[in-house]
């Protein structure tokens, strides 16, 4: 089981994003659009953890306004081991900050992350497959380098847990 902290773009973004899950569905590249349920949103994971429950979670940041109006700019395509091809955003001052003050929270509430989500080993990143390898990355770099650079805004919240059917906005 998964969960996670999910930050959301903007409206204009999100379209974006999801346009580009299209494009690449057109050259036959796995995507979150057409992952498993079909309830992904495109986003930036700021937290994951095993288990989180969103009262917890929510109570923890109570005061901290997640996420704040901040602007990214998805400079390059990234690919983690196992087939999980990713947009990078520029890191910025203001999301790294962000990412600290929520994980210092979440500890001070003694909630549990993978440690792949910690300050210092996190990368910030939206997904856009869970299965891209070999002859699908050739065709999948091509469309995403199409689009960027992507300005976006982060400008909402929620912890889900896409297993267990659970979506809870922050």
């Amino acid at each position: 089981m998964v969960a996670a902290l999910e930050i959301y773009f903007d409206p204009v973004a999100e379209r974006r994003l999801r346009t580009l899950w299209a494009a690449l569905d057109e050259v036959r590249v796995p995507n979150l659009g057409t992952h498993t349920h079909g309830r992904h949103r495109p986003h930036v994971s700021i937290a994951v953890a095993d288990e989180l429950q969103p009262d917890a979670v929510a109570k923890a940041l109570t005061g901290l306004h997640v996420p704040p109006p901040l602007a990214l700019s998805f400079q390059h395509v990234g690919q983690f081991p196992g087939g999980v091809l990713w947009l990078g955003p520029a890191p910025t001052a203001e999301l790294l900050a962000l990412h600290v003050r929520v994980l210092d929270r979440l500890d001070e509430a003694g909630i549990d992350v993978w440690d792949l989500y910690r300050p210092g080993t996190w990368v910030p990143h939206c997904t856009l497959s869970m299965t891209a390898r070999r002859e699908t990355v050739a065709r999948a770099v091509p469309v995403c380098c199409d689009v960027l650079p992507l300005a976006v805004t982060l400008s909402t919240a929620a912890v889900v847990d896409h297993t267990r059917g659970h979506y809870a906005p922050l």
